[in-house]
Formats: structure tokens, sequence, C-alpha cells
């Protein structure tokens, strides 16, 4: 038996408040997190690249690239988790981070606990192990839409679809039970964990970018249809 460990998981937290970028650091330490801390934009694009986080914790506010930039360009070469941080109760500025494909967000002022318990949470999600019946990796169709679940793959007419790992894993939380209407809540505890702490609206944003990925959107709901005062459930296609 192999009993080598398992590498451990790459954090890079990224904040010009050096206390706080250190203190998130510590607690991720903890958790068995391998770590990296840098204070600007440019610098969190150049580590992402040569360190290949797994999780990447980055304050919105930044000297040199704000976060959403930093966000941006990070989604360019990398799927890793991000979590972004923010100073401004503004929800636009929530909205602008998720929009380039970030996975959570936490306002300040917050416990480093609760950073480290949301990235333990985010990194327990399964990846590949939603089966079929007869063992075999779940493909599931809605009309134009094809899910390939163990591949963790999303075409539309056959064209490939960029979903960021949150966005897939809210749309095959949907194509699980195609007829069951998913609350908010219920899709948080299928994607962010039972013991996930935030704003429930989280799932709107993430849901409005899928549609606009898959050419869908809230008139046709093709693929994502809203039941109104419920919550969500997958269309036919």
């Amino acid at each position: 038996m192999d009993s080598r460990a398992a590498p451990a998981p790459r954090a890079l937290v990224v904040d010009d408040e050096r206390e706080l970028a250190v203190l998130i650091a510590d607690y991720l330490r903890r958790d068995g997190f391998d770590v990296e801390t840098v204070f600007d934009g440019p610098a969190a694009v150049r580590a992402a690249r040569k360190l290949t986080p797994d999780l990447v914790v980055l304050d919105l506010g930044l000297p040199g690239l704000d976060g959403v930039e930093v966000c941006r360009q990070i989604r360019a070469f990398s799927d890793c988790y991000i979590m972004m941080v923010t100073a401004r109760s503004d929800e636009v500025d929530t909205l602008l981070g998720l929009e380039v494909g970030a996975d959570d967000y936490i306002t300040k002022p917050f416990s480093p606990r609760e950073v480290a318990a949301r990235a333990r949470a985010m990194l327990r999600r399964p990846r590949d192990d939603s089966r079929t019946a007869g063992g075999g990796a779940a493909i599931l169709h809605f009309g134009a839409l094809k899910l390939d679940v163990g591949a963790r793959e999303a075409t539309v007419n056959g064209a490939s679809v960029d979903l960021t790992k949150t966005e897939f894993d809210l749309l095959s939380a949907l194509a699980s039970r195609p007829r069951q209407v998913f609350t908010r809540r219920a899709l948080i505890a299928a994607v962010w964990g039972e013991g996930w702490v935030g704003d429930e609206h989280l799932v709107d944003v993430h849901l409005l970018h899928i549609r606009r990925k898959l050419g869908d959107d809230a008139s046709t709901q093709r693929y994502v249809r809203t039941s109104r005062g419920v919550g969500y459930r997958m269309g036919e296609g």
C-alpha cells in the first residue's frame, strides 16, 4: 500500500493589509494548506502562474491591479477556487467580482477562521464521483445541452461551454434531479456545503452567468428555469 501522504493543497492569499494577509495565511496553514502571501495585484498574477494554487483568497481593493482584474487574468489560465474579499458593502463590487469567475466572496470585517472554514468546504466538493446506477459516468441531455458529469464538461450543440468549477457544480446539482425545484439554500448546501454562511443571492448571480454562457436568458429559460418565490430547476432545453 502506498503510504505517501497526498500533497498539501496550495493557497495564495492576496491583500495589501499585510497583517490581515499573514493572519489568514496562519489559519490556512493550521488547516494543512501550503500558503504564500503577496500584497499587490501584479504580484498576485505572477504568483498564481508560478504556484498553480488550489485556492486564491483575493482582496478587491489592491494596488497595481484591482481584485476584479486580477481575478479576470487568473481565470485566463487557472480554474482554481477564488474567494473575493471586499471591504465595501456595495453589492456592485461583489457582482463584478463574480462576473469574472470568483467562486465565493466575504465582506470585511470577518473572522479568519471563517475564511479557513469556507476554504475547507470548497476543497471538499466532490469533483468526479457523480455516477449513473450502472456505474458509468453520468451523461445528461437537456435539448442541445449535454453535461458529461464525470469529465466535468458542458456542451451546447456540440460547442464547449467554459464554466467555472462552481458554475459546473451548480448546473450539475440542478441536473441531478431535473424535475425538482431547488431552493437557494438547497443549492448552497449541495455546492458550498451545509455550514456556509453568507448572502444566498450568490446563487442568483452564478445562475445568471450560467444562463449567459449557455445562450439562455430569463425570458426563454430553456435550461435553467425560475420557479417564482421558490427557487430553480432544470428545463428540457
